[in-house]
Order: C-alpha cells, then sequence, then structure tokens
C-alpha cells in the first residue's frame, strides 16, 4: 500500500444533539482532500473512536470512503474489544475501506502471543490488509512484529509509544523478513514535533492531527520536511508546533479536543468532543485562535 503525503486523521463531526453530522463530515473531508494527503484515516483516534458506536463508527467510514472516491487509501479505525473489532473490520471490507487501522484492545492488557493472536484475528475477519498500532494495552515486542510481518495481511505499523531504540529495532526486524512493502507510521501526538528524528530510523512517515485543522501549514511542514529544508521546518516548528504542544499538554484528550476547536473557529461547526474529553476553556480557545494565526503569517 503506497502512501505519499500526510496522513490524514479527520474528526468526526457531531451536531447540537450528539449525532454523528455526515453532511459536515463529507464537507471535512472534501475540503481537506484539496491539500493532497497521502491516506485518510477515518474512525481512529481523531475520530474519537473511543466514543464511537459499532453503527456509528461504520457510517463514517462509509461516509469518507464515498468522499474519497479512490483517490487516496482509505484506513479505517478498529479495535476494543475483540467482537467489536471484527465486526468493525467486516463493516469497513463492506464500505470499500482498504485497509484497518487496528486499534489496542478494550480495557484489558495480555501477554505478547495474545496481542499477536488480537490482531491475527482481526486480520482473518475480513479481506483487508491491516496496520498495527503499537501504543497504550497493545505494545508489540520486536519478535511479536516479526512474526506479524511473517503474515501477508500485516502491511504496517504505526509507533505511538515513542521508544526510538525499540522503533529502529522493529524497522531492521521487518526487513530481515524480506517485507520490502510494509509502511512504517510516527504516530505520536503532534508528531511533526519527532519526525526528523523518526526520519532517521526509517520511519518516514507521519499522522498529523494538525492537518485536520489547518492544513495549509501542516502542508508547509511536510513540503519542508520532504525537501531537507531544515531552516524552514525549525521556524514552524518553533513558531507553531511549538506553542501548540504547550497548549496540547495542558489537559488529558488535547490532542484531539484542540483540532475540533480549531475547525470551529475556521467556521466549520464540528460540534464538541465526547466525554471523557472536554472542550477548551474560553482562555484556551483564545490562545488557540492566536497559535492559529502565528501559523498562518509564516506562510507565503
Amino acid at each position: 500500500m503506497n502512501f505519499d503525503g500526510i496522513l490524514f486523521f479527520p474528526v468526526t463531526p457531531f451536531d447540537a444533539q450528539g449525532r454523528v453530522d455526515e453532511d459536515l463530515l463529507r464537507t471535512h473531508v472534501a475540503t481537506t482532500l484539496e491539500h493532497s494527503p497521502g491516506g485518510v484515516f477515518p474512525a481512529c483516534g481523531t475520530g474519537e473512536f473511543h466514543a464511537l458506536s459499532t453503527e456509528e463508527a461504520t457510517r463514517v467510514v462509509q461516509v469518507a470512503t464515498e468522499t474519497v472516491a479512490g483517490r487516496v487509501p482509505v484506513v479505517a479505525g478498529t479495535g476494543g474489544p475483540l467482537g467489536h473489532a471484527t465486526t468493525l473490520a467486516r463493516a469497513a471490507a463492506d464500505a470499500g475501506a482498504d485497509a484497518l487501522l487496528v486499534l489496542p484492545p478494550y480495557l484489558v492488557g495480555g501477554p505478547q502471543a495474545g496481542l499477536v493472536a488480537y490482531v491475527e484475528a482481526v486480520a482473518a475477519a475480513s479481506d483487508l490488509p491491516v496496520v498495527i498500532y503499537h501504543r497504550g494495552s497493545a505494545q508489540y515486542s520486536v519478535d511479536s512484529v516479526r512474526r506479524l510481518a511473517r503474515n501477508p495481511k500485516v502491511v504496517g505499523f504505526k509507533d505511538g509509544v515513542g521508544d526510538v531504540g525499540l522503533a529502529q529495532q522493529i524497522v531492521r526486524a521487518v526487513a530481515a523478513e524480506g517485507r520490502d512493502d510494509f509502511a512504517f507510521f510516527n504516530g505520536l501526538l503532534t508528531a511533526e514535533l519527532t519526525q526528523g528524528a523518526y526520519r532517521g530510523i526509517g520511519i518516514p512517515l507521519y499522522s498529523s492531527a494538525a492537518f485536520a485543522m489547518i492544513p495549509e501549514v501542516a502542508g508547509a511542514y511536510y513540503r519542508a520536511y520532504v525537501d531537507g529544508d531544515e531552516v524552514r521546518r525549525a521556524e514552524l516548528l518553533d513558531g507553531f508546533y511549538s506553542p501548540l504542544v504547550q497548549l496540547r499538554d495542558e489537559t488529558p484528550g488535547f490532542g484531539v479536543s484542540l483540532i475540533k476547536t480549531g475547525l470551529r473557529l475556521g467556521g466549520l461547526p464540528v460540534g464538541s468532543v465526547r466525554a471523557p474529553l472536554v472542550d477548551p476553556t474560553p482562555a484556551q480557545e483564545e490562545r488557540l485562535a492566536e497559535i492559529l494565526e502565528a501559523g498562518r503569517a509564516l506562510l507565503p
């Protein structure tokens, strides 16, 4: 599976009654597609997968897939309870998605053999290839990823832990299995801040929540990153991403909450986040508006 560009994780808009707003989702995906993402990942972390019912997640994937219409790969979120994960896997296949991002199991942890079995069960539930999400209760050892890489349906690894040494070992282990078709993603919060290091260990792709909120600035960073323009990349890090991260770190869950708030500030009424996430305070929202304005001021 080929991804050529920033990985776009859309939010899930909610209307005034708290229902998924499908029309706004179409608008959000369609307008952001104009900024040339390398792939679209609906109903994943930024899309509040944790707070969606099976039916809601299915519709989010269906709407996103219809809107993308084959222009770039669509990778649908699945995970949580195993029955929930396999149901969503089949639904995503029926919706025409191209692959699945396997989020961690619900609540419980398990040994490495159990994590491998969980991914294999999700992969077996449909014809879709799967990407492993290394995060939270699903942290895979080098040997586990090596074993999973022997399954041709496992096509990628997204790192949400941040152990660069372990990630490097995993990259090399997959290469030793002869998998030159395997995609590696940096999936840390505000991945732009760490992507310079990840590129150095063989992980060239990254997910960008900021791209869902302010694609013109995220795109400027991506161009500087691809072109090797370190002066420009540092300018965007210092002027936009570092202040954004400082605000993000004030409250758990702001990696999602700030994105929805930024979209609302930009005129797209995507609604609030669902519990247990919370929206920014008025003072935090004002600071976000200033950060967004500073980011746009860095554009040509």
